[in-house]
């Protein structure tokens, strides 16, 4: 029921991260703080549709 996912960053738009989360537990989109190398700090980064 995993699925992989990409995480683009709000800012920049840049897709930096991969990631996995489970479908059936988390159905809506997931945001994490991360480091975007292009901005030079760390944004919120935004499940990629």
């Amino acid at each position: 029921m995993r699925v992989n996912i990409q995480l683009r960053c709000t800012e920049c738009q840049e897709e930096n991260y991969l990631s996995s989360k489970n479908k059936k537990t988390n159905p809506e989109r997931i945001e994490k703080k991360k480091y975007c190398s292009r901005c030079n700090k760390v944004t919120i980064h935004r499940e990629k549709k």
